[in-house]
């Protein structure tokens, strides 16, 4: 009727939908393709992004799933590179608490999120506080191999380090040798002993801790009461396709968050940059095969 209005949608599909239509492609690094219809991510777009599948992210916009969990909340925040505003929003449109101050955070703001879009063909992941993989292009998967069949707990860097049973590893899915694997070892326990000062109330890193502490090595090293943040070295993988590649690993951490920006880069014109770059097609043809 005449005079009469309607008043917006803002439930959780309505600012799915809205958050997804303001982000360009080239915001999260894909080409935008001429004809495109849509200014913004495509649905499936956003399913690759979030490591879901289009159909749930359907049934998110259409209202069909109203309660989604809290890590898929969380990895819909990084896709759509919300600000913490926003992201605490969407946990309380799912029916959730957002992350309380003084908890490991798994967040990417919008500014992290565009400086890894720039990074092209290098090989990056970051990692949160306590070395849960939080975020990883597609070139750290076709470096090491890619994560996402894994359950997401256990896509953890100090995990893999420290088996506590004989399963696979679920980061580095080929060989990793080391210059300094004992340095290595005890950099990752003394970094993860700085966390818990940091986050003394966080379940997941203390829930962590305990499984950890089952691995002997671990338990010797965390037994020393070392402290220090981790600073990587040289690695070499044996890639399966490619054959042996050096790479250097430098970590840049993001401020109060905690965040670990781990690259992969080899030396400019050298037969281990060529490797590189094979092995990043290799991973993406591997991702993008049914």
């Amino acid at each position: 009727m005449e005079g009469m209005t309607t008043t917006p949608d803002t439930g959780l599909g309505a600012m799915l939908r809205t958050w997804r239509d303001r982000l360009p492609p080239s915001a999260v690094g894909l080409p935008a393709a001429s004809g495109r219809r849509a200014a913004g991510l495509r649905r499936e777009e956003l399913a690759d992004l979030a490591g879901m599948s289009v159909d749930y992210v359907v049934r998110l916009e259409q209202g069909r799933a109203t309660t989604p969990s809290a890590p898929v909340v969380a990895s819909l925040a990084r896709a759509l590179q919300l600000s913490t505003a926003e992201r605490d929003h969407l946990y309380r449109l799912a029916q959730l608490a957002p992350p309380a101050d003084g908890t490991i955070s798994d967040h990417l703001t919008p500014g992290v999120q565009r400086v890894l879009a720039r990074l092209g063909d290098v090989a990056v992941a970051v990692f949160a506080a306590d070395w849960q993989l939080v975020w990883r292009n597609r070139g750290w998967a076709g470096l090491v191999g890619d994560p996402s069949a894994a359950p997401a707990r256990l896509r953890n860097f100090a995990r893999d380090r420290f088996p506590v049973d004989d399963g696979p590893a679920h980061l580095a899915r080929w060989p990793v040798t080391e210059a300094d694997r004992e340095a290595t070892d005890a950099a990752v326990v003394a970094d993860l002993r700085r966390a818990t000062g940091r986050y003394p109330q966080d379940r997941r890193l203390t829930a962590l801790i305990r499984d950890l502490s089952a691995n002997p090595r671990f338990a010797a090293r965390w037994a020393t009461g070392g402290v220090a943040a981790h600073r990587e070295n040289q690695k070499t993988i044996h890639h399966p396709a490619v054959g042996p590649v050096t790479v250097d690993c430098d970590i840049l951490t993001d401020g109060d968050s905690d965040l670990k920006i781990v690259i992969m880069t080899a030396a400019p014109g050298s037969e281990d940059e060529t490797k590189l770059r094979l092995a990043a097609v290799a991973g993406q043809a591997a991702i993008a095969s049914p």
